[in-house]
């Protein structure tokens, strides 16, 4: 993958290149030695794949339980009517 098109992956997902090098366990060095060649290595592209999904995921998650509660509350207030 071309190193534009990892700045502009990491930019979609809110990230920085150092964000990315903490999150990914690869030092800081080696992601600006990328920007020198042009590239990066081969295996980014499917980790910045999973971490999309990831964070989807979480996304999705989320939303469910704020409608679960809302259901439980729904719930308790036709069981237990506020005078």
């Amino acid at each position: 993958m071309e190193y534009s098109e990892f700045k502009k992956i990491l930019k979609k997902n809110n990230l920085t290149v150092k964000k990315f090098s903490e999150l990914s366990g690869i030092s800081y060095r080696t992601c600006n030695t990328w920007s020198n060649r042009g590239s990066v290595s081969a295996w980014v592209k499917s980790w910045l794949s999973l971490y999309e999904k990831s964070q989807g995921i979480k996304d999705e998650e989320y939303k469910e339980l704020l409608q679960l509660k809302e259901s439980l509350k729904a719930v308790i207030n036709t069981q237990n009517p506020q005078k």
